[in-house]
């Protein structure tokens, strides 16, 4: 029988109890501002191989450690003056700096190779729990490996529930997808290898260099720099096509098929017509977007049809997400 999984509010006593097992080697879900995250003490190798058993995760996709000082940062990696102006200018938020790694992190959080993924979040509740457990935690997203992130705590516990204790519920989740992640080694040949809210136009401006952003897929056998960089990833189960613009090219909808618009579209009604902000704004977009595809993966539908989102910035990382979706 699998063990029974608990959703605690966040009080105190509750914050206090979840600090305890995370010290203990337990795994905690916890809130961020970016996705729910699947958390165990990042000094722990034991504790960091139970996040790989319980999500089915391959021991070549390394976990992000989160901190909740900069002053930590220095016990975990060994950081440069382009990475401390980064953390300055966007911590705590949605940013991952690449760096090389302190010995004290196990290689199964960073797949065995030299670097680590660090960033510190904003949700006021994983900050409290960070500060409370008083070690660094590795957390990557809380769902099946490859599945769609949860955004919420119902979404860990409907993919997760049996293989996990706890889960702290602190909302649905701010921005609603993964952070930004920057290879910040070279300091002064920065990698952006995953786009998030943090943009490419941000991290140039606070950096006054150019950022090169790889088009080249990481190889799916191989252990990868940092997470989120596999072809296939974020996926539900039911097939994606991909629209520049379905007003435009869908003269008719299909009723098995599901048809989902950036804004709410004029004209288009049905029980398969569904869009992921009113206006189409993209901080909206991004926010409901991985709850938009775990809700039609609960209906069934024969295929799911979307819009990219147009321009860049944000439109690069609700692309990059729905890309990956839609890979086969």
């Amino acid at each position: 029988m699998p063990s029974p999984t608990r959703t605690y509010r966040g009080t105190p006593r509750n914050l206090a109890r979840l600090a305890r097992r995370l010290r203990a080697g337990e795994l905690v879900a916890v809130p961020t501002e970016t996705v729910y995250g699947l958390a165990a003490n990042a000094l722990d190798a034991t504790a960091c191989r139970r996040i790989y058993q319980a999500k089915g995760r391959p021991s070549r996709d390394p976990l992000i450690v989160h901190i909740h000082s900069i002053k930590q940062l220095a016990s975990i990696a060994v950081p440069n003056e382009a990475a401390l102006r980064l953390a300055r200018r966007f911590w705590p938020g949605p940013l991952t700096l690449i760096l090389p790694k302190r010995t004290t992190v196990p290689d199964v959080v960073s797949a065995g190779l030299p670097s680590v993924a660090v960033r510190m979040p904003s949700h006021p509740l994983f900050r409290r729990l960070l500060r409370l457990t008083g070690v660094p935690l590795a957390a990557p997203s809380a769902n099946p490996f490859g599945y769609v992130s949860p955004t919420s705590a119902a979404h860990v516990r409907a993919g997760l529930g049996g293989r996990i204790p706890s889960i702290l519920d602190g909302g649905p989740s701010r921005i609603g997808l993964e952070s930004t992640i920057i290879d910040i080694r070279r300091p002064r040949a920065p990698r952006l290898l995953r786009p998030g809210a943090i943009t490419l136009a941000a991290l140039e401006l606070a950096l006054g260099v150019k950022v090169r952003v790889p088009r080249k897929k990481a190889a799916a056998t191989s252990a990868q720099l940092a997470p989120g960089q596999l072809a296939r990833h974020y996926s539900p189960h039911t097939p994606i096509t991909l629209h520049a613009s379905l007003a435009r090219s869908v003269p008719h909808l299909a009723p098995r098929e599901a048809w989902v618009f950036l804004a709410r579209p004029r004209g288009r009604t049905g029980r398969n017509v569904f869009w992921l902000d009113a206006t189409g704004r993209l901080d909206g977009v991004a926010r409901q977007l991985f709850h938009m595809l775990r809700q039609l993966d609960a209906h069934r539908f024969e295929r799911i049809h979307i819009e990219l989102a147009p321009g860049s910035g944000l439109a690069d990382a609700i692309n990059d997400r729905l890309r990956r979706a839609a890979a086969r």
